[in-house]
């Protein structure tokens, strides 16, 4: 699925997803997770920020100055409201260019999204926004080899892919960063695996 069609089918639940997810905690303990490994806590990104703003809210918490982006307009719209002193931009991640330096870059939910061939550059584009010592965090399938799947929630149907954990772990080595921490937060149940990686260059 394109992400310009992702983000359609975010657009018309984003009004949902605030609701849902403004006071959820879902994700927030392994983002914590990731705030300890960052020395330098002074600006972070949020890929795939949606519309509840809780991930901006607990960088904040950190001191973090936070930035947004996702592929939904209607998401941003709503975390402009939430959070105006944030800067927001719609795109698409596997595209998205940027000659700021963040100190940490988390992903949650959102890059599984991306068609297989566009995973690569998603993953070179953060962990290049890095600055030296940065840290990112992203969520993926739990495979050990490229899959994908589709799934179906408010009425709107959604596909997600997953490079597989080795290729993950060979791209952030070559992007420059070491692995710091690998889960399968959800259980042997679900193969959903947040990783956590440190620039070293």
């Amino acid at each position: 699925m394109k992400p310009e069609v992702t983000g359609e089918k975010y657009n018309r639940i984003a009004e949902w997803w605030r609701q849902q997810h403004e006071a959820s905690g879902y994700g927030v303990e392994q983002l914590r997770r990731a705030v300890t490994w960052v020395t330098n806590r002074k600006r972070a990104l949020d890929v795939g920020c949606g519309s509840s703003g809780r991930f901006i809210n607990e960088l904040q918490e950190h001191g973090f100055q936070v930035d947004g982006i996702d592929i939904s307009e209607e998401m941003i719209r709503h975390a402009r409201e939430l959070h105006p002193e944030s800067e927001f931009a719609v795109a698409d991640i596997s595209q998205w260019k940027t000659e700021t330096e963040y100190d940490l870059v988390c992903a949650w939910d959102s890059t599984f999204h991306l068609p297989l061939d566009l995973h690569e550059a998603a993953l070179k584009n953060m962990c290049n926004a890095l600055a030296p010592g940065g840290v990112v965090m992203f969520t993926c399938g739990g495979s050990h080899e490229p899959s994908k799947i589709s799934g179906t929630f408010q009425g709107e149907d959604f596909e997600y892919s997953t490079l597989g954990i080795p290729e993950y772990f060979r791209l952030l080595h070559q992007f420059g960063c070491v692995v710091r921490h690998v889960e399968f937060d959800q259980g042997p149940t679900e193969p959903h695996v947040y990783m956590i990686a440190q620039r070293t260059e």
